[in-house]
């Protein structure tokens, strides 16, 4: 073999390591790049997902926090917010009126708790079973109105002229009550209010319900 011919193989054979050398780093280089692209993509993923989940709990914050501040309160009464009225004649009866006076809506349940002057049980239902209420449940409007009707219409339902009265509002339960009790005097007021054995309706968005539901209306 001559010496130019042993040059020659030499050559090609460097060229062909050269050519084998370039590729596996290219292929290395290619594959190291789909690993970047692969794991890119994963984190950009994991990224939009843990996104999605700040924003649905997000939400769901929000949506307690709105349900708290809509949450409507019970109504509670104090001796300017609950007035009586008494009509004469044949379908004489005390109307019971309570003025929310707060700036939000409130929750009457029920019928008021009303202790005659210092009586030791407040004055029986007019609606629901003995011991038992009907689940009455009313909202009174800021600055809105709620009534509820006692029917003296007889001598003994009229009895006698009361000096006091001493105010519960009742709670969501039949054994429950608002803040309270308050007790109006009706002397200091001015007020002839005659209660004997009678009974007191649920509370009413109107003083016409209140009274049907008394049997003293028209």
């Amino acid at each position: 073999m001559t010496a130019r011919r042993s040059r020659s193989r030499s050559a090609a054979y460097a060229a062909l390591a050269l050519g084998l050398a370039g590729s596996l780093a290219l292929t290395g280089c290619n594959s190291h790049s789909s690993k970047n692209a692969k794991k890119s993509k994963k984190s950009s993923f994991s990224s939009s997902k843990s996104k999605k989940r700040k924003i649905i709990g997000g939400g769901a914050a929000a949506a307690g926090a709105g349900a708290a501040a809509t949450r409507v309160p019970d109504c509670f009464p104090s001796t300017y917010k609950v007035t009586f009225s008494q009509q004469t004649g044949p379908k004489s009866h005390v109307t019971v009126k309570f003025k929310n006076t707060t700036s939000r809506d409130c929750k009457l349940y029920n019928a008021p708790l009303l202790r005659f002057t210092n009586a030791k049980d407040p004055l029986p239902l007019q609606q629901g079973a003995p011991g038992h209420v009907d689940g009455t449940r009313i909202t009174v409007p800021s600055n809105g109105y709620a009534y509820a009707v006692i029917p003296t219409n007889t001598a003994a339902a009229k009895g006698t002229a009361q000096k006091s009265v001493t105010i519960d509002f009742m709670g969501i339960s039949s054994t429950s009550v608002t803040r309270g009790p308050v007790t109006v005097d009706f002397a200091e007021k001015r007020l002839h209010i005659s209660v004997g054995k009678s009974k007191v309706t649920n509370w009413s968005s109107s003083v016409h319900g209140a009274e049907l539901a008394a049997g003293v209306g028209n």
